[in-house]
């Protein structure tokens, strides 16, 4: 019996491209959020271990640093992740449905992240030379988007795996039948 399936995961034949959206069943935006979450995650553990380290110790600079570069990264990928997002909620969801309730307290809740993000990076960079460790202050606001993230990424994570939001397939396909096929998109 064979062990691996390996095309039919990463074929785009036979989706359909819809756009901003990405291909059907392979849609944009949940792999572009994983990159900020990382980095938002990452900047209040580097803004941890700097506060720890304190000015005392040189390296405390670099996590301080190695925070700041984190959360310009993660803001650059998000811009593309709240596009595409957009995009999804433009198109993929109705007015009046639950799914659509949850998709804005997960946009709005992101979209709120983003603009402490902003901030941070602003008071990170105004600051930048006064520091030589990361301060209280901006540890505590890494700490709220760390933490907002992770609440607005839940809500995420419940339109995907709850709801099924831009899912495919799902109950009884071929995928789940004993078979030494391979089913790719589009066959039944």
């Amino acid at each position: 019996m064979r062990k691996f399936s390996v095309r039919p995961a990463v074929t785009l034949r036979g989706r359909e491209f819809r756009g901003l959206r990405g291909w059907a069943g392979k849609p944009f935006h949940p792999p572009l959020t994983d990159i900020p979450i990382g980095a938002y995650i990452l900047a209040v553990i580097f803004d941890l271990i700097s506060l720890i380290g304190g000015p005392s110790h040189s390296w405390a600079r670099d996590f301080f640093r190695a925070a700041t570069f984190s959360l310009i990264g993660g803001l650059v990928v998000s811009v593309f992740a709240a596009l595409t997002g957009y995009w999804d909620w433009l198109k993929s969801s109705q007015r009046g449905t639950q799914a659509r309730r949850t998709i804005n307290t997960h946009a709005w809740t992101m979209i709120c992240v983003t603009l402490l993000v902003i901030g941070d990076i602003i008071w990170r960079i105004a600051n930048y030379s006064k520091h030589e460790s990361t301060p209280p202050e901006i540890f505590i606001l890494s700490l709220v988007i760390a933490a907002l993230t992770s609440f607005g990424a839940t809500y995420g994570g419940s339109l995907v795996f709850d709801y099924g939001f831009n899912v495919e397939t799902g109950g009884d396909h071929p995928v789940w039948h004993t078979s030494e096929k391979d089913v790719f998109p589009g066959q039944h």
